[in-house]
């Protein structure tokens, strides 16, 4: 196994695209009030690749989504493409490509399937694009389940079909990267093979995934890249098959039953 190495590299240990990667951070800061929550942090998510972001709870993943989406104000380079983003904020980066899917989800209950996937689209469809139809039957070809509840109440589905339709109407919006906050959690272990089975699938489809998830053991499983975040720093990187056999993240995340 080749050593682990820290800071952004490129995935599955290749040498580093000739392209800028589709995102990356440098230096990236966040401080809550005098608390700093992120140190420093560098990271590359190149096209068409899943990262994954790995740690305990409290380390800083929730809060480094935020930052890249422009949630929360931040300190350090933020670079789409190899060049600072046009337009700062959140609706600057659902210009730009990118979307994000929080760990509560953030469903209108009281909204039909249906409607809510349609909010998805409301940015495309304000800059004059009127492909929503057509994004909606690519949505449900994706998760069938979501086409037999459309009429159905958001806040009646079950959880593994609200964590789809988070996923789908973040998908209306045509994202070039999807930012992925804890997709598996709440869920029996039957939807979290499918939910992963579904980000799988995005990939090759070419959507670039940015992968916070406390289920360490399938996140490097399907993931290309990985980053350990511990106290708001990156302390390990590397290729996601090589950290899954390293020995500290075995001890720490996956425990000595790892298959």
């Amino acid at each position: 196994m080749s050593a682990i190495r820290t800071g952004a590299s490129s995935p599955a240990g290749q040498a580093a695209p000739v392209d800028a990667p589709l995102l990356e951070t440098r230096g990236l800061c966040v401080a809550y009030g005098k608390v700093e929550a992120l140190h420093g942090i560098d990271l590359a998510v190149p096209a068409g690749t899943i990262v994954t972001v790995i740690g305990p709870n409290g380390a800083g993943k929730t809060t480094l989504l935020s930052a890249i989406m422009g949630l929360l104000p931040s300190r350090g380079e933020i670079r789409l493409d190899g060049a600072a983003p046009r337009r700062v904020g959140i609706e600057g980066m659902v210009a730009a490509g990118l979307n994000l899917v929080p760990e509560k989800r953030e469903l209108f209950g009281e909204m039909s399937v249906e409607d809510n996937l349609l909010l998805g689209a409301f940015q495309r469809y304000r800059t004059g694009h009127r492909d929503q139809a057509r994004s909606m039957e690519e949505v449900y070809g994706l998760f069938p389940r979501l086409k037999e509840r459309r009429r159905q109440l958001a806040a009646t589905l079950s959880g593994g079909e609200r964590q789809m339709l988070a996923l789908g109407r973040a998908l209306m919006a045509k994202p070039r990267l999807l930012l992925l906050d804890e997709p598996s959690l709440g869920l029996a272990p039957r939807i979290v093979k499918e939910i992963f089975h579904i980000i799988a699938e995005l990939r090759r489809r070419g959507v670039a995934i940015l992968l916070v998830e406390q289920n360490a053991r399938a996140a490097l499983q399907t993931a290309d890249y990985a980053y350990v975040l511990e106290t708001g720093q990156v302390v390990l990187a590397g290729p996601a098959g090589e950290l899954a056999d390293d020995p500290r993240v075995i001890e720490s995340y996956l425990g000595l039953g790892r298959k």
